[in-house]
């Protein structure tokens, strides 16, 4: 029997992975959750309902062999413990690395049952260090146990009740995915004979780390920002906004883009061309503003103190275009913005100095200059 492990039940675990894993073939599906009351609808429905934005309509996808278990409760526990030392597939998808302490210990108990077992283990934390993070949060080496980054770039939400599906008959929220599905993952021996589908490897996952946080994650926030400072609250309402697009596209395309094919053209990947950066541009700034997504601007441009910090989305990106030379004009003015928001009404340079490494230095002062700091 084959099972696959699942930790949290968001959208990106059942958009993507658990998408993938009942795709896959799996015969059982577990997902680790703390939400009783989540928990039980799905039980009760042993399946989970999604809604999917395509560009021109919104669908739904009902996927089976589905238990959730609460690794909260003494009595699940155990059964938590039994799936990850049968399972040969994982995908956590939790809000922050920093919850890895919390199911690591279950997970550790698990694989010594099993310690030669070989297992994948996709981590989603939109973290580029992820999976050495579980890694030791685990603690303990198993010979055929891989963990792995994944570069996740599609957009969903949660829904609370309305006119769609909820997850199951019950619950109190619904899960809406946009279409997309191309996911890539790190690589390792034997990743080829993976059952989870739409997962894609790559050789070296880093620089399409970078393009996903310095290029989508830094636009998104970008536009977002933008509207928000407009009135708008969900993306799709930019949709014919001319001017706000075109700031964005000139900071995806002008500033990232031309970045990001500079620092990674020795790779020889399509991405990491001017035309294919473009390409990509492009289709993201089409989908970003899909009238059926309706991703909501206050989700995107919220945790401000953890997208302004050093290598986050805002600064992150910015100091990467000023390391190829190039200068962040546009990605400046989502970033002035992000800031005075920050700030409260404060002292936005000092808000910011408690945010980013020590000693001050000249990079320090190149940013707030650009940002009008």
């Amino acid at each position: 029997m084959s099972t696959f492990v699942g930790i949290g039940l968001g959208p990106i675990q059942t958009g993507i992975f658990l998408a993938g894993a009942f795709k896959g073939g799996f015969d059982r599906i577990v997902i680790a959750e703390v939400n009783n009351d989540l928990k039980n609808a799905v039980n009760a429905a042993g399946s989970v309902t999604i809604n999917i934005a395509n560009r021109d309509s919104i669908t739904t996808e009902v996927y089976g062999n589905v238990e959730v278990y609460n690794p909260l409760d003494p009595a699940e526990l155990p059964k938590l413990i039994d799936a990850a030392a049968e399972a040969e597939e994982f995908a956590t998808a939790l809000p922050s690395v920093k919850f890895f302490s919390s199911c690591a210990p279950w997970l550790l108990e698990g694989f010594k049952r099993s310690p030669e077992r070989r297992r994948f283990i996709y981590t989603a934390e939109n973290n580029n260090h992820a999976a050495e993070e579980l890694e030791k949060a685990v603690g303990v080496a198993f010979p055929n146990t891989y963990y792995l980054n994944t570069v996740i770039g599609k957009m969903s939400g949660v829904l609370k009740e309305g006119s769609l599906p909820m997850l199951a008959p019950g619950a109190a929220v619904g899960h809406l995915v946009e279409a997309f599905n191309t996911i890539y993952i790190s690589k390792c021996p034997g990743i080829e004979e993976r059952k989870t589908a739409s997962l894609y490897v790559k050789d070296d996952l880093y620089p399409f780390e970078e393009a996903k946080l310095y290029g989508h994650n830094a636009t998104h926030f970008l536009l977002g920002t933008l509207g928000k400072a407009k009135g708008f609250t969900t993306m799709d309402e930019l949709a014919d906004q001319k001017d706000l697009l075109a700031i964005a596209r000139a900071a995806f395309v002008e500033e990232s883009g031309k970045a990001l094919v500079k620092k990674y053209a020795h790779l020889n990947d399509e991405l990491f061309t001017e035309a294919g950066f473009t390409a990509y541009a492009e289709d993201l700034l089409v989908r970003m503003t899909n009238p059926f997504l309706k991703d909501a601007i206050d989700r995107i441009t919220r945790d401000l103190e953890r997208k302004l910090s050093w290598d986050d989305r805002v600064i992150g990106t910015m100091r990467t275009i000023l390391s190829q030379g190039v200068t962040p004009v546009n990605f400046g003015k989502g970033a002035k913005l992000a800031a005075a928001e920050f700030a409260e009404g404060g002292d936005a340079k000092a808000k910011l100095a408690a945010l980013w490494p020590q000693p001050w230095g000249e990079e320090h002062e190149t940013l707030c200059k650009i940002i009008g700091l």
